[in-house]
């Protein structure tokens, strides 16, 4: 009986390590032929010849600034959980972040994440109320950690002004990128339009968004009217930007692979320990 248990025992991690990264690989790489076949290589070439230094700059620029309002929303809730973590290692880390995703679709995520979990707790609240079990304690125990966390009157004020900041960042990112490749729809329009492009970009089946994203550009834009082509030329320089913008990630974590190689183990002989997984376990506690 052991043997009918073991395969299956072997091809469930070995499915989540190689399948499901091969999967996204194929949705993304699929989509982006399936765009090739019906608008060409010539909106692809657009977005990558309208790269400028001028907006490369802009872009660098808001995401730094986002991402250090992102680092300080990161710091307000820590803090709130009992965690103190300094703005230098905040803001790296979520460069690091940035990087690995190569999408700051996070203000999205989190904002919907924010809503469910405030609709969770007001449902979980009023079932506590109704009785004393395990659940109804382990619900009234989330709903009083929001209440006096995030929900706090000095916490919730930051944390609502700099999502606005992060999401007005990333907002001025995109409009950038659309007039630098010709777009001259209305700046509304464009706002509504790259909703649609950045919740499409959630789904995980793309390969750090490309595929999903150019894909959802070219409906969107063609049903606003201005053309498929013109949508994968705006999220394919849209992507670059945002490559170039999250590069200091790259030299974070090359920094670091370069610490661990030439001094490995260096931090438990001095006994210092690794605050990543205190930070992790502060939040998931």
């Amino acid at each position: 009986m052991a043997g009918l248990y073991s395969f299956p025992a072997r091809v469930g991690p070995a499915f989540r390590r190689f399948g499901l990264p091969f999967m996204r690989l194929v949705a993304g790489v699929t989509v982006l032929w399936y765009l090739w076949r019906q608008v060409g290589a010539v909106p692809f070439e657009d977005g990558l010849r309208a790269v400028t230094w001028h907006a490369v700059v802009a872009a660098v620029t808001l995401t730094a600034l986002t991402t250090v309002c992102s680092a300080w929303r990161w710091r307000v809730v820590a803090r709130a959980l009992g965690v103190g973590i300094g703005l230098p290692a905040a803001v790296c880390a979520y460069y690091r972040s940035l990087f690995l995703n190569s999408v700051p679709v996070l203000p999205y995520v989190l904002a919907g994440v924010a809503g469910v979990a405030g609709c969770a707790a007001l449902v979980v609240r009023g079932a506590a109320r109704r009785g004393r079990s395990r659940l109804s304690r382990a619900a009234w125990a989330v709903s009083d950690d929001l209440r006096r966390g995030l929900l706090a009157r000095e916490v919730w004020p930051q944390l609502t002004l700099t999502s606005v900041l992060v999401v007005a960042g990333h907002t001025a990112t995109f409009v950038i990128a659309a007039r630098v490749a010709g777009c001259t729809a209305p700046l509304g329009e464009l706002v509504a339009l790259l909703m649609v492009v950045q919740t499409a970009v959630v789904i995980p089946l793309s390969v750090g968004g490309w595929g999903l994203r150019e894909g959802a550009a070219a409906w969107a834009f063609a049903a606003a009217g201005l053309g498929a082509a013109t949508g994968v030329t705006v999220a394919t320089l849209y992507a670059v930007l945002m490559l170039a913008a999250v590069a200091p990630g790259a030299g974070l974590l090359l920094g670091d692979a370069v610490r661990r190689r030439r001094s490995p183990g260096r931090s438990s002989e001095l006994g210092l320990p690794d605050p990543a997984p205190q930070i992790f376990e502060a939040a998931r506690g």
